[in-house]
């Protein structure tokens, strides 16, 4: 015993503190049973958009070991980058874009592999484990994995809350060979901890949860502005108002969240100047150079130009502001046809002819 915690676990919950996680949990690899149907629902019902790897994956992504069969336990981890101020500050700034919290600083996906990485050289040096380690981009089902673990419940809006760090957690985990015993027992599943609230539905600009626990991605304007690669249907443009790169409404309105102290965010994720509140005048006249310059290092950096461009150009017809008028007539005449597209209908927003030819 250390601390009065079985030794194995002490020293492992003192290492991820070390690298910068804030939370930790470990469960059996078969803790989340009722995943895969729920995957199978969500996408029989189509809800995933044009998020094809979702389905590709289906058979690794809705079990552990669906995946690596030899995985016995899961570590869970979080990493908070809990913001110091209000999410949702930039909702009146028409000339300004606004990019989700977690993207504001370093790319999460290296910072949070990078300790995972750490952590696993040294859970295998005192263990003697086989170990495999996933962020984000893996068929990994975090959430539900992370609410077995104990770090949280997923709420209403679908994602990871904590009763102490929030919304504000990225999650990663370690697939073990490890058994579950006395020096590393398995953590008790999180409750559910919404009650009656609906914030989270209620503050959707698009309506994109058809019941609680539900998300359609096709209206998330997450999904919408990041992950969809054509033209924005026009019946979410105006709801996207100056969202260039992801929402936080959900998200920011959770009570919870008062909780949240951004003394426990990874250092790493406090926003670049550049992109705290970026002039929509700017990221109009970006071309693919000038993209690259400014999010290198950032999670956005693989949306490429034409797609933040395209979500600039909307939130421009957003804007009222006449002043953008001249860039978005430029971009009419873009070598993008989604890019001239948004362009046309910005202008058209601003009542501004929009360029024949």
């Amino acid at each position: 015993m250390l601390n009065g915690k079985p030794k194995l676990r002490a020293l492992l919950e003192a290492k991820a503190a070390e690298l910068g996680f804030c939370a930790l949990g470990v469960a059996r690899a078969d803790a989340a049973p009722q995943t895969a149907a729920r995957l199978r629902a969500w996408l029989e019902a189509g809800a995933h958009g044009d998020m094809l790897w979702m389905a590709e994956s289906e058979s690794r992504r809705g079990s552990p070991a669906g995946l690596w069969p030899e995985v016995r336990s899961i570590v869970s981890l979080g990493m908070s980058y809990a913001p110091e101020g209000d999410p949702l500050a930039l909702a009146g700034a028409a000339d300004r874009g606004r990019i989700s919290v977690y993207a504001q600083g370093a790319d999460y996906h290296d910072v949070v592999k990078k300790a995972l990485k750490a952590l696993a050289r040294w859970l295998v040096a005192e263990a003697g484990c086989e170990l495999k380690v996933f962020v984000d981009t893996a068929p990994v089902m975090e959430k539900p994995l992370a609410e077995a673990a104990g770090l949280g419940w997923q709420g209403k809006h679908t994602n990871l809350v904590s009763r102490r760090d929030g919304s504000w957690l990225f999650l990663g985990a370690i697939y073990t060979t490890l058994e579950l015993g006395e020096d590393l027992p398995a953590d008790p599943a999180h409750k559910a901890h919404c009650g009656s609230c609906t914030a989270c539905l209620d503050a959707c600009p698009t309506d994109a949860f058809p019941a609680p626990f539900q998300l359609d991605a096709r209206r998330c304007i997450s999904y919408l502005t990041i992950e969809h690669k054509g033209p924005i249907p026009e019946e979410f443009r105006a709801a996207i108002g100056n969202r260039i790169y992801g929402c936080d409404d959900c998200l920011a309105v959770c009570p919870w969240n008062r909780f949240a102290a951004a003394a426990r965010a990874n250092k790493a994720f406090l926003p670049r100047a550049e992109l705290a509140a970026p002039a929509l005048a700017d990221l109009l006249g970006l071309d693919d150079a000038g993209f690259r310059a400014i999010f290198a290092g950032s999670p956005i950096k693989r949306i490429g130009r034409a797609r933040m461009v395209r979500n600039a150009a909307i939130a421009a017809g957003n804007s009222s502001l006449p002043e953008l008028v001249p860039a978005l007539r430029a971009l009419t005449k873009d070598e993008d046809p989604m890019v001239a597209e948004a362009a046309g209908w910005a202008l058209g927003r601003l009542s501004a002819p929009v360029p024949a030819g």
